[in-house]
């Protein structure tokens, strides 16, 4: 080969990577300022359709409208839709603190649109964004104030009496609390996720909890001081400090999420995936003080959960009085609420018919990890459809 044709080859391999090398580098800025400056933007989260039934000003009921494709992808999989409708509706009780996105998080990783492929009417109440205004709202607000109202709105769109609770972490809480309050014949199911009942059993976190009981016991005793006390705007918690506390539960993995970011910024759908996820982490919202106030004292601090009685306003309320059907959800890596945490529920109940499931997955992969779609969703909506004519 001749001199000059060995320089042109050089020449247009030179410029064939230099051209691939500035595409690479357009789409390693792009990216990142997609995430840094838009990553709203960019979120697959919230995309099944639904329309708001009620709304009372700061709490929302939401009904998931039926699904127009006749199959969807679930974590991979397809799943053909159900035209057949169960009777019994599920209503979510979502925790507080977090945003919904979490149970509509991905097209292909989303509980309401897996529930409503298999045929329940899905409905949501979604509490909405409590600012300081709301900071005397307490459990009695939540369970004995908001519940009925909003599951009478339910009731009424559904056509039906009977209706199945679904309630994840704090959301068990007013899921339990309600049914135990109200003893309501009509409770047919109760599905709890990731919800502290002997929080004092609770691993590392549970240790912490009796040595805190225990100085509390003193304080109480020496000096009569309470929690109850401090009027509940001292315990306030703001969103961005419930969203740090969420990621402390795993620094390493906030950590290297970042990390794992940068040596993918080339990969468009990785940037779209963890921008999805993020939305989720960095838009909790606010706790009101008087929950703080509750949660500390009746679940962590004092474990009424685990005896199955708690204080609900002037009223006890006891666990025996449920009668519906229950499932329990724990996850093998949740050092938040462990299997011991919540297990002791099956014993507390009224009903005879229960079900435990350890399942893979933290606090909040037990709900919406890579993994739940295809090992405990196919759980639940087939415990619900045996229980749900």
């Amino acid at each position: 080969m001749k001199l000059a044709d060995i320089a042109k080859s050089v020449r247009h391999r030179l410029t064939e990577q230099s051209v691939r090398l500035r595409a690479r580098g357009e789409m390693l800025l792009t990216n990142a300022g997609d995430r840094l400056l838009r990553a709203r933007e960019l979120t697959l989260s919230g995309q099944t359709p639904y329309e708001v039934l009620h709304d009372n000003g700061l709490v929302k009921l939401r009904h998931y409208l039926p699904l127009a494709d006749s199959e969807i992808n679930v974590g991979g999989d397809t799943l053909t839709v159900s035209r057949e409708r169960h009777r019994v509706p599920v209503v979510i009780v979502p925790p507080l603190a977090v945003n919904m996105d979490i149970y509509d998080l991905f097209p292909e990783r989303s509980l309401v649109k897996y529930l409503t492929a298999r045929g329940f009417e899905v409905y949501l109440i979604d509490w909405g964004t409590p600012t300081t205004r709301h900071t005397h709202y307490n459990l009695h607000t939540y369970i004995a104030d908001f519940m009925p109202d909003f599951l009478s709105h339910v009731r009424r769109h559904a056509g039906v009496e009977d209706i199945s609770l679904h309630g994840w972490s704090l959301g068990g809480v007013f899921t339990l609390g309600y049914a135990a309050l109200t003893r309501d014949p009509h409770i047919r199911n109760l599905v709890i996720v990731g919800t502290p009942i002997d929080g004092h059993a609770s691993g590392a976190l549970g240790k912490m909890y009796q040595r805190v009981y225990k100085q509390a016991e003193w304080i109480r005793a020496n000096t009569g001081f309470r929690v109850h006390n401090l009027p509940p705007r001292l315990l306030h918690t703001p969103g961005w400090a419930n969203a740090l506390s969420f990621k402390m539960l795993s620094p390493v993995g906030s950590v290297m999420g970042y990390w794992e970011l940068l040596n993918n910024l080339g990969d468009r759908e990785y940037v779209i995936n963890h921008a999805t996820n993020g939305a989720f982490l960095d838009h909790m919202v606010a706790y009101p003080g008087g929950i703080v106030q509750d949660m500390i004292i009746r679940v962590w601090v004092d474990n009424d959960l685990a005896d199955g009685r708690m204080v609900i306003g002037e009223q006890e309320i006891d666990f025996a009085d449920i009668s519906g059907s229950l499932l329990a959800f724990a996850g093998k890596s949740d050092t938040m609420v462990t299997a011991d945490a919540v297990s002791p529920l099956l014993d507390l109940v009224g009903s005879d018919d229960v079900r435990f499931e350890h399942i893979a997955g933290g606090h909040m992969g037990i709900l919406a990890g890579s993994k739940t779609p295809q090992e405990a969703w196919p759980i639940l909506a087939d415990w619900l459809a045996e229980r749900s004519h």
